[in-house]
């Protein structure tokens, strides 16, 4: 390739200056994957200034506290991970009383439970005390977001980037929600989070696409060990969160799109193979438990949360799945399942194509209220009427469903743990009726509105950057599997908060036009210097 003088002297030039910025010679300094910081930088960590860090820390757990004192909420899925830790404390068996006699189960990951037995014997049984330390831990995330964003963000822009943020993190009001809750999403989030910053760093430490030189053992055994950090980190989330895992999958897809050429195979299969062999390790005690334990070898818990040998209504799940989109149809609907009656009343107009359709389901749901019970035989003819209905109109089942889906997890207003009705149509009528109700549920919808637009703004404005596919694809590639569960549940897609505020952050980033350059002539930079 050829250069004029002028060119080659500018691009020189740039590569001095950010080699001067880490401390190196241009000749000799080894050019990384994000192109505007280098792996022996200094930790992200120092550019969070302290009175910020202090402020925004003390804020945040005065804003959880809150929800602490005046929101608490107990979730139905609490009385399992309650029960399971008391009896790992108390019997030494992680099993759940049924019919009177304690057995043990793997219907749920044993990192939770196993969090709350630790906070009971340290803090005593009590809920709030497990809330209190689910703030601070939730507070913990909240710098780790600001250190993903100062990862990504050039040089002078980092710190402004950072204490961004750490702000955004700190008042985010539907994460700090969640401290008010015993359930997994607190610690889910910090893992997550954690994880998601070990492999943002790894990325940055691991040679470019560009670079012609051959790393030596030690930079390579340095690499490993940060990809097996990167799967450890993921597989004790695992424990937490069964769907965990798609974060690597999500990681795997971006490495192998940036090293798909032969001469970065062997760094894809180092990463691949130390990022799987870090997922196993911890979940291997668990396997072996459950091969002991239970007969079977299960890295993961059931999909439906089941025990061995119960009857999954598959066909009725499917047949929900060509027409549920909102929350509120979990509680009319899905959950009542075995437990109270299913009225035709109560489902939407969009579960039935036709009156014979609806004629159809009346009868089938008469047949369940009978005995409460959804016996194979029904089941397989909700499994009919459920293929009958993707194969009359394919488009609603397979793209219009699973977009209104997405639609109501990350963008209903954030308020299941408030008593609020998320109401806000019509306006007027809802104003009228409950103002409070109607200010905080509008409210909670701009807020959420504006990170998302904050978090395209910085996607968009950093997209040439590895760690910035790795973040979208996260989020992507979750919010996909999310619409395959029987239910539409928001919270779900809290874990992936740290990622919008992180990328929001990355939106009030101001870089200078040179830092703009040296990140565009990067790979031309490294040409000249290694012809």
């Amino acid at each position: 390739m050829l250069y004029s003088f002028r060119t080659v002297s500018c691009k020189l030039t740039l590569a001095h200056r950010k080699s001067m910025l880490a401390g190196t010679t241009p000749t000799t300094r080894r050019v990384n994957f994000s192109a505007n910081h280098s792996s022996e930088a200094p930790t992200t960590f120092r550019y969070l200034p302290y009175k910020h860090l202090i402020a925004a820390l003390l804020l945040g757990f005065a804003l959880r506290l809150f929800f602490i004192v005046y929101f608490p909420f107990y979730a139905g899925d609490t009385k399992f991970y309650d029960e399971l830790a008391r009896n790992w404390l108390d019997h030494r068996v992680y099993g759940l009383f049924i019919h009177g006699q304690l057995a043990p189960v793997d219907m749920r990951m044993p990192g939770y439970p196993a969090f709350l037995a630790g906070a009971y014997a340290v803090f005593g049984r009590s809920s709030r005390a497990v809330m209190l330390f689910q703030a601070c831990i939730d507070l913990t995330a909240c710098v780790l977001t600001a250190m993903i964003a100062a990862r990504i963000a050039p040089v002078p822009s980092k710190t402004r980037v950072a204490t961004i943020a750490l702000w955004l993190a700190a008042l985010c009001p539907f994460t700090a929600n969640y401290s008010a809750v015993v359930l997994t999403e607190i610690l889910a989030t910090f893992l997550t989070t954690l994880a998601v910053l070990t492999f943002v760093t790894a990325l940055g430490r691991a040679s470019t696409d560009f670079s012609n030189q051959t790393p030596d053992s030690r930079t390579l055994l340095s690499e490993a060990a940060w990809w097996l950090l990167t799967g450890m980190l993921v597989g004790i989330g695992t424990l937490v969160r069964p769907e965990t895992p798609l974060l690597l999958l999500a990681a795997g897809s971006v490495l192998a799109v940036y090293w798909r050429r032969r001469k970065n195979w062997s760094k894809l299969f180092l990463a691949i193979a130390c990022m799987s062999a870090g997922l196993i390790l911890p979940l291997a005690p668990w396997a072996a438990r459950n091969a002991r334990t239970m007969g079977r070898v299960e890295f993961l818990a059931p999909r439906y949360a089941e025990t061995y040998g119960d009857f999954i209504p598959r066909g009725f799940y499917a047949w929900t799945g060509t027409w549920v989109v909102r929350f509120s149809d979990a509680y009319r609907i899905t959950w009542k399942l075995g437990k109270e009656p299913i009225q035709v009343a109560e489902l939407p107009a969009t579960a039935f194509d036709s009156t014979a359709e609806r004629a159809h389901v009346a009868a089938l749901l008469d047949r369940y209220n009978s005995n409460l019970q959804m016996t194979p035989v029904l089941d397989r003819e909700f499994a009919v009427l459920a293929r009958e209905r993707s194969a009359r109109r394919p488009i609603r089942t397979y793209i219009a469903i699973p977009l209104a889906r997405m639609w109501t997890m990350w963008f209903t207003p954030r308020i299941a743990l408030l008593p609020y009705s998320g109401k806000l149509w019509p306006p007027g009528e809802q104003w009228r009726s409950n103002r409070t109700d109607f200010g905080v549920t509008l409210g909670f919808g701009v807020l959420n509105f504006m990170y998302f637009g904050m978090a395209m703004v910085g996607a968009w404005r950093f997209r040439k950057q590895p760690a910035i596919a790795f973040l979208v694809s996260f989020v992507v590639v979750r919010t996909l599997f999310l619409t395959q569960l029987p239910t539409v549940e928001p919270r779900y897609v809290i874990v992936c908060y740290p990622v919008i505020l992180a990328l929001g952050a990355l939106a009030w980033s101001l870089p200078r036009p040179q830092d703009s350059l040296a990140i565009d002539f990067t790979p031309q930079i490294t040409q000249v210097l290694h012809p």
